[in-house]
């Protein structure tokens, strides 16, 4: 059987959601793999819309969903997550990670703290402390779910990390940290949620074999830690290849990559983006694209479709298809810009610089297509107006993959299968 992976190739919010949604018809269960409670993914099924931070978006199928170590749990927003889908009238077939780390009250407080510190060169984080949680998690003194569910365990763990947090925090003027009401908060939590606690890498090596599993990737492939615009990143690894170490699973397992990228870009937060369109094409693209945050709500930056950027996104986790989103948000536009390379120091570069400040200072090298009309809602490829065939030919063409999948709207049904 099959291991799938659906990774975003941009800056995040290329649709991935939908996209996982709408292979879970075919699969037994989905995986999340990394990232937090930072990350949101939005399903469209008829006349309801489900958000979620935390729970793969698979579950609306019915399928078994997974939260797998490499991620890291706010307890009150799974609990808040499962809540919402019990008002659906949906039970969800959930099994949470014994090994994910948690994060604690004083990780949001510390996210603040240090993005106030770093003034102008804020990372624009989310502040829900997925940052601090990590770096406890790589210093070798989180707390993970295994903990919660066992007050002993936490007692004995917060008694080793509350006074150094509490160190840090007299440094920054933030008060004292109440380790009696961190216990009894979390305590209950992990009532909550014990029965959801397991140890998904077995689960997932006892099932990979017979069973076909979709790994979903939060964030994308441009915020990457190790692979993006570093500083100006998330903390984990959405490549493809995290899915190993997020997940215990080998990569022999994994036998397709599907690559999703909107038709044109955004971001949210700060960092280079060098496309970025801040006039009339940009706001079109935000308006018609509903480009706000799912988690923030923040409005998105938006611009033309970045392919030195794909193309090296395109590279690192060597997808096998692409599935191109929100299509339709560039109808009606009389004209169309593609980047196909950086002007940088009085040369033209097709590589993804490692550097921001290069990043920063380069500026894009467009070409120019016919823009089209129409595309919206559209379920077969023959229906396409000929001009976003051509433009998705020539995205094609330069990236040197096929595109297999193109999305004509928020709705499930609203999806081309190539």
């Amino acid at each position: 059987m099959a291991g799938i992976a659906i990774v975003g190739l941009q800056w995040g919010d290329e649709g991935k959601g939908k996209i996982t949604d709408f292979f879970s018809s075919k699969a037994d269960c989905v995986v999340r793999y990394q990232g937090g409670n930072n990350a949101g993914h939005t399903v469209v099924v008829g006349e309801k819309s489900y958000k979620f931070h935390l729970i793969p978006s698979g579950v609306i199928q019915g399928k078994k969903v997974v939260i797998a170590n490499g991620v890291v749990v706010c307890p009150k927003t799974l609990i808040e997550e499962i809540d919402m889908l019990h008002s659906h009238g949906i039970e969800p077939d959930l099994m949470v990670s014994d090994r994910a780390h948690v994060i604690m009250p004083y990780h949001r407080i510390l996210d603040g703290a240090e993005e106030e510190l770093l003034g102008k060169k804020k990372i624009g984080t989310t502040k829900r402390g997925i940052g601090p949680c990590y770096t406890d998690k790589i210093a070798r003194y989180g707390i993970r779910m295994v903990d919660i569910i066992d007050e002993k365990r936490l007692k004995e763990k917060l008694d080793i990390v509350i006074p150094i947090k509490q160190r840090i925090f007299d440094s920054y003027g933030l008060g004292k940290i109440d380790e009696e009401k961190i216990l009894r908060e979390y305590v209950e939590y992990g009532k909550k949620l014990e029965k959801y606690v397991g140890d998904t890498i077995y689960f997932l090596n006892s099932i990979i074999d017979e069973k076909d599993i979709i790994f979903e990737g939060a964030q994308g492939f441009l915020l990457d830690i190790d692979y993006g615009t570093y500083p100006y990143t998330t903390s984990s690894n959405p490549v493809a290849g995290g899915i190993c170490n997020g997940a215990g699973i080998s990569p022999k397992k994994i036998e397709r990559i599907i690559g999703v990228m909107k038709a044109y870009v955004t971001r949210v937060g700060m960092g280079a983006m060098p496309t970025e369109e801040k006039g009339g094409e940009g706001n079109h693209m935000a308006e018609k694209g509903h480009e706000y945050g799912t988690t923030t709500g923040r409005k998105r930056r938006c611009g033309w479709l970045d392919l030195v950027a794909a193309k090296y996104a395109v590279m690192v986790n060597d997808v096998d298809e692409i599935a191109l989103t929100k299509l339709d948000v560039l109808d009606g536009l009389k004209k169309v810009k593609v980047c196909i390379g950086y002007e940088y120091d009085d040369d033209v570069i097709e590589k993804f610089p490692s550097a921001i400040d290069v990043l920063e200072k380069c500026r894009p090298v467009y070409e120019e297509l016919d823009g089209w009309d129409g595309s919206c809602g559209k379920k077969k490829y023959e229906d396409l107006p000929a001009n976003a065939k051509k433009y998705i030919d020539f995205i094609s063409e330069w990236l040197n993959k096929p595109v297999g999948i193109i999305s004509t709207g928020a709705g499930r049904e609203d999806t081309i299968l190539l």
